[in-house]
């Protein structure tokens, strides 16, 4: 093995510990100075290190044994330093996973169920730009809240969208890419964008396609050529 060989692997033997080392430093946990601003973290529950913007902890609820992935952002109002009010704008439950690189922007209310997992680039957010007034830039206009809840035990593919106003039920799976807006029920498949309703499931027919995708089909036989 060559000088330059040994060298590299030295080095890059190092790198990798001392990344391992501030993996293990920089996480936030219930014990860790950074974890007491939260409002409550709950046992065993891990923020990864590197962390994304973090604001407004003291608003901020993470239950039991969830794990926030590396590059999370979350945040609760406008900015630092903002009084909230006496209540939680931004919970999270039991058991969550929340995939790397993923938002959750919450001004007035977000509900996360406990067991959700998500995978990773998700954004949540219960706020929207308004544009009202056709004169006045949209960055400009005072935005609108609307609040948010995720069923428990639901799954978010990969760069998910969830918009101000969506409320999704229980055990309900928004598919990768999609973008949702709107209540869906306990038990369902949402996909698109604009997120719809694919799947549902029942007791006596199991997972089966919604009616609306039934509707769809149906049409696409009739038409000419088809």
């Amino acid at each position: 093995m060559s000088p330059r060989e040994i060298l590299r692997r030295a080095v890059g033997g190092f790198v990798h510990r001392v990344w391992s080392i501030a993996r293990d430093a920089g996480a936030v946990t219930p014990k860790t100075p950074a974890g007491y601003r939260f409002r409550r973290l709950g046992e065993g529950t891990c923020l990864a290190f590197p962390q994304g913007a973090i604001f407004g902890e003291a608003w901020i609820e993470i239950g039991a044994r969830t794990l926030i992935g590396e590059r999370v952002s979350l945040s609760a109002g406008m900015g630092p330093g903002v009084d909230l009010g006496p209540g939680s704008i931004v919970r999270i439950g039991d058991g969550c996973s929340i995939g790397r690189g993923s938002h959750i922007v919450g001004h007035q209310s977000i509900d996360i169920g406990d067991d959700v997992f998500t995978g990773p680039y998700v954004y949540i957010t219960d706020q929207n730009h308004v544009y009202d007034d056709p004169e006045v830039p949209i960055g400009r206009q005072w935005p609108r809240n609307n609040p948010v809840s995720i069923g428990r035990g639901s799954w978010l593919g990969t760069g998910a969208i969830i918009l101000p106003g969506t409320r999704i039920g229980r055990q309900s799976v928004v598919a990768g890419g999609a973008v949702v807006r709107g209540e869906f029920p306990d038990h369902c498949v949402i996909a698109g964008i604009p997120g719809k309703v694919v799947r549902r499931y029942s007791p006596d027919e199991g997972w089966h396609a919604s009616e609306a995708r039934h509707e769809a089909a149906t049409l696409r036989a009739l038409r000419p050529g088809a």
